[in-house]
Order: C-alpha cells, then structure tokens, then sequence
C-alpha cells in the first residue's frame, strides 16, 4: 500500500493534522481546521547533543560513607586489608573479597557508564519519536501489548473484522446461486445429462470390481459449450449483483447485513463505477477458469484468505488492486466521526 505525501487527519488524534512524506510523518500537528501548507512544514532544528555525564568525583579517603543500609564507619571484615574498597559506586569503606582495591570496578566499566554503545537517553536504533505508517499514533502502544501499534482507523472508524467480512460473503454466494438456480438452471441440466451416463456406467462397473475405462459412454461435444454457457452465465450474474450495490454506496446486500461497507482509502466517499468493478474482476473473474481443471477456484480462494496475512489494513487482493478498505458501519448515522464531513479528498490517509 502506498499513500501519496500530503497533509493528513492524524488517526492517533482525529483534532489536528499533520504532513505525511510516503514514509512517516514530518514536523509538528496542525489543528484540524486550520489550512495547511502547500508543501510539506519546515524542518526542525536538531536536538543539543547530550554530552556524557561527568564521572563522579570519589569521596575522601576518610570521609564516613556506606552503601545505604550498612551502618556507619562499618569496616571490611575480618581478614581485609584495611584499605580494600568495593565496585565503583559504593563507599570506600566495606570492603569485598581479595582482589579488588579501592575504586577498582570490572575492566572497561568506568563510573557511571552502560554498556558500549549506549549513550544516556539512547533508545533502541531506527526507533524515532514520530516514526509510523499511517493510521498509526506516535509513541503509542496496544493496550496490553507493550510496544504494538494501535490498530489504525481508516476516516475515523473501525476496521472491519474477518469473520465479519466472510458472513457477508457467504451471504452474497447464497443470493448470487440462487439466482443461478432461476437464470442458469437449465443449462446446468442439460450439462448433466450429457454426463450421466457416463457416471452412471462409471458406478456400475465400481460395483463389479471393474476398473477398467474402456468401452465407457462419453459426453458429446455439446457438453462442452454448456459448461462455457454457465460459467459466462454465472460470472455475468455475480457482475450484474455486485457492482451496481458497490460503486453506489460500498455494500451489497451481504455487507449491509453485516453492518460493514467498502470505501476508498484516499477518503471516505462511494467507490464509483471505474473502482467498483476493478475490485470485483480480482475476485469474480477467475470464475471463467473454472473449466481449466479449478484454477480459477484456487485463486478465488487465495483472495478470500488474503486480508488474514495483511497488515495493518487487512486488505485482500481484491482491495490492493482498488485501493480500498473495510470498515465497520456505525450504530447509528450520527455516531460518525464528525470531523470528517468537510474536508476534501485525501484528508486521511
């Protein structure tokens, strides 16, 4: 997916905006109804290097310091050299076992210093304060998933879950057969007869023992030019169902009963006739290749498992090609987002 630079509603917080480059966000937020620049905001002056931090002045030889909860002028015991200290940051009084001096710490180790590499303030590298696709807040997590991102929320709502977007399938396929049963009907029994004897010596011979294939009644020609009339049949049908519902509004009847809809991602208006049916041709067309041995059904399905391996938009293929998401459909009209409804193409990415 790739959303072209712009100033953007930012989804962490639908109040301002702020200018996305293709990568990650530029520059400081913007109120939402504020006008934005033309180009993209100017660039902020970099951080003052952070020095290291001086090393701790040691404390005299006689000064009467401990670690804390050791008593005080608490000595080595028995068997210390009198003037034995501990690791760099404890007193140089208590002592430790043979071998260390006083001031002496593990080799490399100075007072006050981490491990190679990492200065004070340093975090893990590549990780920014403002780093993010879109749809995606600054430094914030999933509750209870300490370092996931939010989920994003295309135009201010909910993406759309996958059990969800498959009732709504299972339910356009109810509707889409049973009009084939009504338009395509005689066609698939014609197409039967022609094999059913076939099958039916296939059978008898099976119950006999016998398998050889010689001598077994083959279909005619026609048979042929029927399975060809009811895929084409069945693949306008489906086209005929499905478009129209979409491109008006982003939901067939399946959808609307899930309470889910189909809206582009550049901003949140109807698909249109031109986006509609590149997004239906992904998944509807490979019907036809249901005569070269089911590769057409493979690919279909292949689609239909999609949006479980995308992330963070749960797009299937059908949805790249269209540039579209699916999102949940409000309770009621008025629990909409309302900073949306005047701003103009591309607010959101």
């Amino acid at each position: 997916m790739s959303v072209q630079p712009g100033w953007y509603v930012d989804p962490a917080d639908t109040e301002t905006r702020r200018y996305w480059d293709g990568e990650g966000w530029l520059g400081a937020p913007i109120p939402v109804d504020a006008t934005p620049p033309d180009g993209p905001p100017p660039p902020e002056p970099p951080p003052a290097p952070v020095g290291p931090a001086e090393p701790a002045t040691p404390a005299p030889r006689d000064a009467v310091t401990a670690a804390p909860g050791w008593p005080p002028q608490q000595g080595p015991p028995p068997g210390y050299g009198p003037q034995q200290g501990p690791p760099p940051g404890y007193g140089p009084q208590p002592g430790h076992g043979p071998g260390w001096g006083p001031q002496a710490g593990p080799p490399g180790w100075g007072p006050q210093t981490g491990p190679p590499g990492w200065g004070p303030q340093a975090g893990p590298p590549g990780w920014g304060p403002q780093a993010g696709p879109p749809g995606w807040g600054p430094q914030t997590s999933h509750p209870g998933w300490p370092g996931r991102p939010p989920e994003p929320r295309p135009h201010g709502h909910r993406l759309a879950g996958y059990g969800r977007r498959l009732a709504a399938r299972v339910i356009d396929f109810g509707l889409v057969f049973a009009l084939n049963v009504v338009v395509n009907g005689w066609f698939v029994w014609r197409w039967a007869q022609e094999w059913a004897p076939y099958w039916q010596e296939v059978f008898r011979r099976a119950a006999r023992g016998d398998t050889s294939a010689e001598g077994l009644p083959l279909p005619s020609e026609q048979s042929n030019s029927l399975l060809v009339a009811i895929l084409l049949i069945a693949t306008a049908l489906w086209l005929a169902y499905e478009v129209p519902a979409m491109a008006a509004g982003g939901q067939t009847v399946g959808k609307r009963m899930m309470r889910i809809r189909a809206v582009p991602i550049a901003a949140d208006q109807p698909l249109g006739i031109r986006r509609a049916l590149s997004r239906w041709s992904t998944l509807g067309l490979p019907t036809l290749l249901w005569y070269c041995a089911g590769l057409g059904l493979v690919l279909q399905l292949v689609d239909a498992l999609s949006p479980l391996f995308d992330h963070p938009l749960r797009m299937a293929l059908h949805d790249k090609r269209a540039q579209t998401v699916v999102v949940e459909v409000p309770n009621r009209p008025d629990s909409a987002p309302s900073n949306d409804r005047n701003q103009p193409p591309g607010d959101t990415p």
